[in-house]
């Protein structure tokens, strides 16, 4: 089960970084912090399909791929309550960095390293 939490969160990560990378200023702190999190993200696909059936892999990459773009989506296009938004994409900026740590401690934990 947390090889899909870690596997949901790696495609959200990948999605709030691109939309990251279009909207503000590169910097080579959060290129760092992406390469390692590709990084994990390669480790986490390589146990995937050591020890899952490949073809369930593959139908579950796809759906969180799809699944992530259309929350990203949601939050660029606004939720609101009562005309304030509800989240904003500042928030989701700010949580990269627990995400990648996220990511990166569930593949550590997976291996057993």
């Amino acid at each position: 089960m947390l090889f899909y939490f870690a596997l949901l969160f790696s495609f959200l990560y990948f999605k709030i970084a691109r939309v990251y990378k279009k909207e503000e200023k590169p910097n080579t702190n959060m290129l760092i912090q992406n390469v390692i999190v590709l990084a994990a993200v390669i480790a986490l696909f390589a146990y995937g399909f050591t020890h899952k059936t490949w073809y369930v892999v593959v139908i579950v990459a796809y759906l969180f791929f799809i699944l992530s773009s259309l929350i990203v989506s949601a939050v660029q296009l606004g939720i609101f309550i009562d005309g304030k938004p509800f989240v904003k994409l500042s928030h989701l900026y700010r949580s990269l960095a627990f995400l990648g740590m996220f990511i990166a401690f569930i593949d550590v934990y997976l291996w057993g390293i």
